[in-house]
């Protein structure tokens, strides 16, 4: 070598450094907010797209969301045909949006902005556990309190008090609970027994959303728009227990999980296109998924959730995973945002649906 030691130095980085390809002139550059140009709220949702890491991906999840919203405003290719079906049909929109939900979220806050989308008729087809249904109509009855990570178990079992993370939930609103539904899960038997009323899980909760009648709640408000609310598990929660002591001096009641996974699955297949929104995983997450296998998948998909795909469970798996089953087109607009809900998901709310919610109230046509 010559030149010693700078020499040497030279010649090593000559060996590690590839030569630069230059990129696009037109290549987004990592920026994020300034706080000297003041608070805007708007414009700083607007850095996401450039700010890199999960803030990008929230970005990126806003434009597919706004793109689902304004296929949903345009008219279906056929309206004519589409005109003869009911309001609440797939048919009706070129677009149809489906919202899975885990309980832990309507345990949360994010209950009011899931009411919200359902109380302007901004989703068409909700799908979650039971613990969804049974604590947004428990919140009618009692609340649920703030508490801490880190409240003992053994405590709280004592003082008659459940820990949702690090949300309380007292015994007695499940007391209140059975107490509401008693009377109406006996008035199902008699209709079933006396007029053949089949029930399904969704007939079930409109029916709960009719006889709750408080503009608080999902279910309300779903019951009130005619927006079907799918829930397989039902049986898997407060409600499940209800049924249990319900059923031993009131046997009988039968409830058709059959009729709703064709309700669900003919909602797919007839849609123009379809965009699905996830938040959490789990059952909601693969049902809605699932069901639009049946028509060789999804155009538009927004993942929401904390999980990995490491251990191979359907929650953790991003949309790529999904196209390999055809559940979401190879075409898709997709993205999934690693991310807790509680905090992301009302943050994107502000930058679509809420941007878009009188024209999105009236039906595709009306304006």
């Amino acid at each position: 070598f010559t030149g010693g030691r700078r020499g040497i130095a030279l010649f090593l980085c000559y060996l590690v450094t590839a030569k630069t390809v230059p990129l696009p002139d037109d290549t987004p550059k990592v920026r994020g907010y300034d706080f000297n140009n003041g608070v805007d709220h708007r414009a700083l949702l607007q850095s996401y797209f450039n700010t890199g890491l999960q803030a990008s991906n929230i970005g990126v999840a806003m434009n597919i969301i706004n793109s689902m919203i304004e296929k949903r405003k345009q008219l279906p290719k056929d309206d004519d045909e589409a005109k003869k079906c009911p309001s609440n049909c797939s048919c009706r929109k070129a677009c149809t949006i489906f919202l899975s939900y885990t309980s832990n979220l309507v345990s949360s806050g994010i209950r009011e902005t899931i009411k919200y989308l359902v109380q302007h008729k901004m989703v068409d087809i909700l799908v979650t556990t039971a613990g969804g249904i049974e604590e947004d109509l428990i919140k009618c009855m009692g609340s649920v309190y703030m508490g801490d990570f880190t409240l003992p178990g053994k405590d709280l079992f004592k003082n008659g008090i459940n820990r949702i993370g690090n949300m309380l939930m007292p015994d007695e609103n499940y007391t209140t609970f059975q107490k509401w539904m008693t009377p109406i899960l006996e008035q199902m038997l008699h209709e079933q027994t006396t007029e053949g009323t089949v029930w399904t899980p969704s007939k079930m909760i409109h029916r709960f959303g009719k006889e709750i009648n408080n503009p608080d709640s999902i279910c309300y408000w779903a019951y009130k728009n005619e927006i079907p609310i799918f829930s397989p598990a039902l049986t898997d929660g407060a409600i499940g227990d209800l049924f249990f002591l319900f059923s031993v001096d009131n046997p009988g009641l039968i409830l058709d999980i059959i009729k709703d996974i064709w309700e669900l699955n003919i909602r797919a297949v007839t849609a123009e296109s379809t965009g699905l929104i996830v938040l959490g995983g789990g059952l909601s997450k693969h049902q809605i998924c699932n069901a639009n296998a049946w028509r060789n998948g999804a155009e538009y998909a927004v993942y929401i959730n904390t999980a990995q795909e490491f251990d191979g469970c359907d929650s953790g798996a991003r949309p790529d995973e999904a196209v390999s089953w055809g559940k979401i087109t190879a075409e898709a607009q997709s993205v999934k945002v690693f991310a807790d809900a509680s905090i992301v998901f009302p943050l994107i709310v502000a930058e679509t649906f809420a941007r878009h919610v009188d024209k999105m109230t009236l039906d595709p046509g009306d304006e």
